[in-house]
């Protein structure tokens, strides 16, 4: 259809409709067929132009919607299930669909994606432009979901110099510790002092992980466990806007990048076809209620302090802190409001969810293999003991732990995919054509669930870890995918390690954990729109150290 002719149809609806309102519907529909016709003349060009390139396989695509009608046609219950479906059914390690005009490629084999993340890195440097992203990002303003640019750049440089530098690491070791304290004296207190003899010593995990997880990131950030008062009893577990802080987090990280129509349809942002902006701005709404005052608070307080002149170097009392008393070369705040609020944001969602998955996964698996489970605690008692409690200097020695956890990492990874990279210019990769601004991604289970790369990929077997003297939670060699690498890799790698390390060793070290009674084997099944375990986890505790270890928090 021309143009013209389109325009000559609506003056014919013009003649027979009247009022504004009336004026107002056909205004918005010829800009809307404007746009599609525009984007139809785009996407014929480049379909003719990929008539001479080689794109990954793929299945067969519409025009201007591409794959767009199966996306949506299999959202439930996930579209990640209908994208590993199809790198099955078509026997490939790198798919290609289109989404709109935008193509997704899909990486399920180690080599590939060495050759994305490690010999072309810089040509997937950038980020895509989403809803979400932009969003939780506070206009990208922070690092890890900035496209590349001088931001992204910027506030790199914060992380890796400042923020995660192994100095300001081992400065923080004491809040950690208290942390890795409180949740053994945690799970001790409630499970002794049940009043509910049917209750006694079950445990939660899931609940027990997420929120040691949300109590440690906001102790390193805000130098806080509570947003408020304390509760009564510090063992009653979290309070209400912790719960809330917590359950925001989760439902933002699950809502980023999650293949939502308007992010390949940027003409239907603000429709909201699909409840996701509105759930993202809920959840925005959330973090902002929390953080926002204890930002101020301490923005102001530096400024207090300027204002008086005050020119000594204060220590940092935490990761707050480092980000609000950073100076430029002027002696002027480094970091904006908006800056600050972005990074914060950022680091509560980049610790919350792999560590506390993957130990509930690790301990699913290791209720239905007991030999793993002994041989861990074996190796607990033997390093360390059962007069002292296991310290963050004991993980390097710890290989058959850790090992238990990269098998975790391997086979239950939270997320199905690792966050988009965007290719700046078109780019070879293993023979086929990547155009430039594809999303290239790579697929979690399709790397650590591979069968040519791993043997019976499905059993838990931390054994096949342990090939080398000191056993790392990451893999270079991309056969799975813990933490990301290259540019955009994760610069809190040593940190991560310790957080998920330390809550994984604290449980196993402090507690015989076995399963409830009348239960003969734990149900490994996933959720159907998450790789989670679709039934929490819930265990029975025994305490297994001596009595003064267990000491009460007063």
């Amino acid at each position: 259809m021309s143009l013209q002719t389109l325009m000559h149809a609506l003056g014919v609806l013009m003649e027979s409709w009247s009022g504004l309102a009336t004026l107002v519907i056909l205004m918005t529909t010829l800009k809307l067929l404007v746009i599609l016709l525009l984007k139809n003349t785009r996407v014929v060009s480049q379909q003719q132009r990929e008539r001479f390139i080689q794109l990954p396989p793929g299945p067969p695509t519409l025009p201007i919607i591409g794959n767009m009608h199966q996306m949506i046609w299999n959202k439930q219950p996930a579209v990640f299930r209908w994208i590993h479906r199809l790198l099955r059914e078509m026997n490939t390690d790198i798919l290609c669909l289109r989404l709109g005009s935008t193509h997704v490629i899909v990486l399920a084999c180690p080599e590939i994606a060495c050759e994305v993340l490690q010999k072309n890195d810089e040509a997937f440097s950038s980020r895509p432009a989403t809803f979400a992203s932009g969003l939780f990002s506070f206009g990208y303003k922070g690092s890890s979901m900035s496209p590349h640019g001088e931001q992204w750049k910027k506030i790199r440089r914060v992380l890796t110099n400042e923020i995660l530098a192994p100095s300001t690491e081992q400065k923080l070791h004491p809040i950690r510790k208290e942390e890795y304290d409180y949740l053994l004296r945690c799970i001790h207190n409630n499970s002794t002092n049940s009043s509910s003899t049917s209750n006694m010593n079950f445990v939660g995990v899931r609940q027990v992980a997420q929120h040691f997880c949300g109590n440690m990131i906001r102790r390193l950030v805000f130098g806080k466990r509570y947003f408020n008062d304390l509760p009564t009893s510090l063992t009653s577990g979290p309070g209400q806007d912790e719960v809330v802080h917590v359950a925001a987090l989760f439902t933002a990280v699950n809502h980023l990048y999650s293949f939502c129509l308007s992010d390949y349809f940027p003409v239907l942002v603000g429709l909201d076809l699909e409840g996701h902006e509105m759930v993202a701005k809920d959840v925005m709404a959330i973090l902002n209620r929390l953080h926002d005052p204890l930002i101020e608070e301490r923005m102001h307080e530096r400024s207090t302090t300027a204002e008086k002149g005050k020119s000594e170097k204060k220590e940092a009392r935490d990761l707050l802190d480092v980000l609000v008393y950073l100076e430029d070369a002027e002696g002027k705040p480094l970091l904006s409001f908006q800056e600050i609020r972005a990074q914060i944001a950022e680091m509560m969602f980049a610790i919350v969810d792999n560590p506390s998955n993957v130990v509930e996964w690790a301990l699913a698996e290791m209720m239905n293999r007991p030999e793993v489970l002994r041989k861990a605690t074996d190796e607990i008692d033997t390093v360390v003991g059962k007069d002292r409690l296991v310290q963050e200097s004991d993980i390097p020695r710890l290989n058959y732990l850790k090992s238990c956890i990269r098998e975790a990492f391997r086979i239950h990874p939270y997320h199905p995919f690792n966050m988009p990279h965007v290719a700046i210019a078109d780019i070879t990769v293993a023979g086929y054509t990547i155009p430039k601004d594809s999303h290239v991604i790579l697929s979690r289970t399709g790397l650590g669930r591979n069968p040519k790369v791993w043997i019976e990929p499905l059993e838990f077997r931390p054994e096949r870890h342990l090939n080398t003297p000191n056993v790392r939670l990451n893999d270079p060699d991309l056969r799975f995918v813990s933490f990301s690498t290259g540019r955009r890799g994760c610069p809190g790698i040593s940190l991560g390690t310790s957080v998920t390390m330390m809550l994984f060793a604290r449980m196993l070290q402090g507690f015989t954990w076995t399963k409830p009674p009348g239960v003969s084997t734990i149900s490994l099944e996933e959720g159907k729109g998450s790789l989670a375990l679709a039934q929490p986890l819930v265990l029975q505790a025994e305490p297994r150290l001596a009595a003064h270890l267990y000491v009460s928090i007063k």
